[in-house]
């Protein structure tokens, strides 16, 4: 991509609002993703591919909650099911681009030199994966890991069980759309660090578009 015309798109997606950046970058991208209820129904209980979490040791269980509301490819808003409660929960073992200008946002563009602009397009890439397989209203489990139960910020910290039986924290890294992190450990670090190389090697999601982010 020419430097002189990169720069010019990252200039103009600045100045779009959140909405229009969603319609402008997001909205006509598909996915060969069924729902989390479709994949239900396809599952085989005998092959839950989320079984090796709850082997986790130490690990807690959370069942009857329901997402509320997707923030960005690593941080959902959940409510209980049967309760009023609501809390802010952040993936394990990945980090997704931002879809705000932020603090985070320029330090990402200080350490991958990719421009903030084409940085947000990435992030809302990767929200639109997240609300394309647990959109708001999805039934989820959520595991926390009892020694490291919190972030930075006292957000929870959790690896989310779909419908399918499927992790979510699993399926973006695999599918590209988040890369692995060692900014809070977890059980599973090593296992999303292999499944980040074999994305980034197989150019999946956003690594079609660049090798770094």
């Amino acid at each position: 991509m020419n430097k002189k015309h990169c720069c010019l798109d990252s200039y103009k997606f600045l100045h779009l609002s959140l909405h229009e950046q969603y319609i402008k970058y997001c909205k006509p991208m598909k996915y060969k993703a069924s729902t989390p209820n479709e994949r239900a129904s396809k599952g085989n209980a005998s092959e839950n591919p989320s079984f090796k979490y709850f082997q986790i040791p130490g690990i807690c269980t959370e069942t009857f909650w329901i997402i509320e509301r997707v923030l960005d490819g690593d941080s959902l808003i959940v409510k209980e099911e049967f309760g009023k409660d609501t809390k802010e929960i952040r993936l394990y073992g990945l980090d997704a681009p931002e879809v705000h200008l932020s603090r985070k946002m320029r330090e990402d563009e200080a350490k991958s030199r990719i421009p903030a602009g084409l940085l947000l397009q990435y992030g809302l890439m990767s929200l639109d994966y997240v609300l394309q397989i647990a959109p708001p209203g999805t039934r989820i489990t959520i595991l926390t890991e009892r020694k490291n139960q919190l972030d930075f910020w006292l957000r929870q910290l959790a690896y989310v069980i779909l419908p399918s039986g499927e992790c979510l924290n699993e399926l973006l890294i695999a599918n590209g759309w988040a890369k692995a992190s060692h900014s809070y450990y977890c059980s599973m670090n090593a296992e999303y660090q292999s499944l980040n190389f074999h994305a980034k090697l197989n150019k999946n999601g956003i690594y079609l578009h660049t090798n770094i982010f």
